[in-house]
């Protein structure tokens, strides 16, 4: 199972994360003239389960767009060592944004801003609301959302139990709340972003230092008073590093997305559009968990 929450949320899902952990997880999937497909089968499946299992009353999908970031004005090595997209993926990613806009609900992309920074505008506004929302997606900075009604339902590698994070499983599982997590990051680097960690500092002693101090700013100004002894000039030496790092890390509330809804119901027109594409692209063994869905979603509207 892969969790629940205490009432139907918006689902807000961090599209590309899931499609290349699909892509990662599964074998190569063609169709019989040769199209790649099963970065989308993999995508697909997981959406569909989630869609059953918690039956959201909106959906949304964020998607990063390809103009370089605000990061990467800020920091030129940003994501720096990332490989290059594997041609296979690359080649599914027209047919991806064709079967998110058959679903018929939001798709926000905003240059200047990741993926993640908008599913960060759009909790915010939902937990504003207080509405609930659930984040979806294989990407742990995400986390750092898990508070005030908005949880995470983690993704993790293949054959791992997807994992729903509120702000009491973030901190069992790292020693600090959500909203501490960037500090965090900073303090220990983030190798998937090309984030350089502080020599000697892991998660243990980085959750120590920020449940004493409370935040960066006051470890920063009592380097003096740290232990272990033998980490003060490497912290104070790296004072301007890892405020970067945190400026990097925390996501952006402030996105400026389009006039109109933030997330949207599914429809059944919306399945129909997609189960053409699931014809279209041979994913036969999906049909049946398509159907039972638009069947759900008709027996809801009638």
């Amino acid at each position: 199972m892969s969790g629940s929450i205490p009432a139907p949320a918006a689902l807000l899902i961090d599209t590309y994360s899931l499609f290349f952990r699909a892509h990662h997880a599964l074998p190569a999937m063609n169709t019989k003239s040769g199209t790649p497909t099963s970065a989308l089968y993999g995508f697909s499946s997981v959406l569909l389960k989630e869609l059953r299992e918690q039956r959201p009353y909106g959906v949304v999908f964020a998607l990063d767009a390809p103009q370089k970031t605000f990061r990467h004005e800020m920091y030129a090595e940003y994501k720096g060592k990332r490989d290059a997209v594997p041609s296979a993926l690359a080649a599914q990613f027209g047919r991806l944004r064709e079967l998110i806009d058959a679903f018929g609900v939001p798709r926000f992309e905003v240059p200047g801003f990741e993926a993640d920074d908008i599913l960060a505008t759009l909790a915010h506004g939902l937990r504003q609301r207080g509405e609930p929302a659930l984040v979806l997606s294989g990407d742990r900075d995400l986390l750092q959302l898990a508070h005030g009604g908005v949880r995470v339902l983690f993704v993790g590698a293949r054959g791992q139990t997807p994992v729903t994070y509120d702000e009491a499983r973030v901190f069992q599982r790292f020693g600090v709340p959500p909203q501490r997590l960037p500090e965090f990051a900073a303090l220990l680097g983030d190798a998937s972003d090309n984030l350089p960690g502080t020599p000697g500092v892991g998660p243990t002693t980085a959750a120590k230092w920020l449940g004493a101090h409370g935040s960066i700013e006051s470890l920063l100004a009592h380097t003096r008073e740290v232990t272990p002894v033998r980490l003060r000039e490497t912290l104070a030496a790296r004072a301007a590093q890892i405020l970067r790092n945190r400026k990097l890390a925390t996501l952006r509330p402030d996105v400026p997305l389009p006039a109109g809804p933030q997330c949207g119901r599914l429809s059944s027109d919306g399945l129909l559009r997609v189960r053409s594409l699931f014809v279209e692209l041979e994913f036969k063994s999906l049909l049946p968990r398509l159907d039972a869905l638009g069947e759900r979603l008709a027996n809801a509207e009638a």
